[in-house]
């Protein structure tokens, strides 16, 4: 090989590898909390977030709770895809709407330190059959509601809105393997 082919070669890996890099998915640190008194709890002098944050932020997860949280025809489908105990009307889960579709309730809250200066992002989490613990979009399910991790930006993308959409029955649920069924799978550290 000549030293011009060489230098070529060098030039296209690396070109390739900063290529690569740069479609990484950028991380944020991120935290899991049961609860509002959990988060204020674990402020300090080097959290990541303020109390008044936490309190944000289980504002902006019970909201989007409200709006994108998956919704079910009978408590019996819910059950199946998030555990007995786990699901509650509609009207329960959210103060509102109907007695007759079931939506899991809210276990906890997922934050993270968005990179950027964009401030804290929040996801309501959901405790699913087996155990572990989603946000609305799926994709990704946590083995608990506590700790802290570094995970991809998009875990804090607003999940498409199911309000005023037909519910899922068992047929659609079994279809479309519920939400959080797929994805990867991780823990949070403490």
């Amino acid at each position: 090989m000549t030293k011009r082919s060489r230098t070529a070669a060098l030039a296209i890996v690396g070109a390739a590898s900063f290529a690569l890099a740069g479609c990484r998915e950028e991380q944020v640190d991120a935290r899991a909390f049961p609860d509002v008194n959990s988060c204020q709890a674990a402020v300090g002098p080097d959290s990541l977030f303020s109390a008044q944050d936490c309190t944000d932020a289980f504002d902006e997860a019970q909201q989007l709770h409200a709006e994108t949280a998956p919704r079910y025809d009978s408590l019996e489908v819910c059950e199946e895809q998030y555990g007995e105990g786990n699901c509650g009307s509609e009207a329960q889960a959210t103060s509102g709407g109907s007695g007759s579709i079931f939506m899991p309730l809210i276990a906890g809250m997922l934050l993270g330190n968005m990179l950027g200066g964009r401030g804290v992002g929040a996801q309501p989490m959901y405790r699913n059959s087996d155990g572990r613990f989603t946000t609305p979009g799926g994709g990704t399910s946590y083995a608990n509601n506590t700790g802290k991790a570094k995970i991809g930006a998009q875990a804090f993308a607003k999940a498409p809105t199911t309000i005023g959409k037909p519910p899922m029955t068992r047929a659609t649920a079994t279809t479309r393997g519920g939400f959080g069924s797929t994805g990867g799978q991780r823990g949070f550290g403490t």
